[in-house]
């Protein structure tokens, strides 16, 4: 079987960071493509890392889009994090402008996309969260991909300890492997998650013909892994 070519954005995440390292690591993937805004330092015969700050205009780094395989795109912001207008530019203006320039390059590319519980695909949430995911998906969904995977978790805990984002994940992280065991579907380990947008990306078997995975197709997917 041909080794594949994966292209991911949000390396540095939570999600991110776990999907690069499950990509390297994995036998059947030749190269990954991160695209960065700076470099890392990371050092991998398999990885290459396209610095890029501009994520309206992907001209300058067009190679680095052609011939791929795999998109992984996890890159995104925390609620909160940034005034609305620029939550909106980060999930849903970035999402889609990276998307077209791919297409262009590579229009065979499978595309997976982390999104979130709660996506609004009518686009009339008053949450900004849902509405805005609610908007990416809806112009991936329609970007002429061959095939798309919206991933919608619920909950993700962190596997690896950091710095919390906000009062929400301070909270929840140190309840959540009890919670989970009474409700199984109210979260999924970054890793997990990691895993299952990796392999439904490099192969369709798990979950046939579905665009969209909720938290409860993402663990059963993650399970099979």
């Amino acid at each position: 079987m041909k080794e594949k070519r994966i292209i991911l954005l949000g390396a540095t995440g939570m999600v991110g960071g776990c999907a690069l390292r499950l990509c390297l690591d994995n036998p059947g993937v030749a190269q990954v493509t991160s695209i960065v805004r700076r470099s890392t330092g990371t050092d991998h015969p398999k990885l290459i890392e396209a610095v890029h700050d501009n994520f309206f205009d992907f001209t300058t780094i067009e190679a680095d889009l052609a011939g791929q395989d795999l998109a992984l795109f996890c890159a995104g912001v925390y609620t909160g994090a940034v005034p609305d207008d620029e939550f909106k530019k980060i999930t849903v203006d970035y999402t889609l402008a990276f998307s077209q320039a791919l297409q262009k390059n590579s229009p065979q590319v499978a595309f997976c996309f982390l999104s979130g519980q709660g996506a609004d695909p009518a686009e009339k949430s008053k949450v900004a969260f849902a509405r805005y995911k609610g908007m990416a998906e809806n112009g991936l969904l329609t970007a002429g991909f061959p095939r798309v995977h919206i991933f919608r978790p619920g909950y993700i805990y962190p596997v690896t300890p950091r710095k919390e984002p906000n009062l929400m994940y301070k909270l929840f992280r140190p309840v959540y492997p009890i919670l989970r065991l009474i409700y199984p579907n109210i979260g999924i380990s970054s890793e997990d998650l990691a895993r299952a947008m990796v392999e439904v990306g490099l192969d369709n078997q798990f979950i046939s013909s579905l665009p969209i995975l909720e938290n409860k197709d993402i663990r059963e997917v993650a399970a099979k892994c």
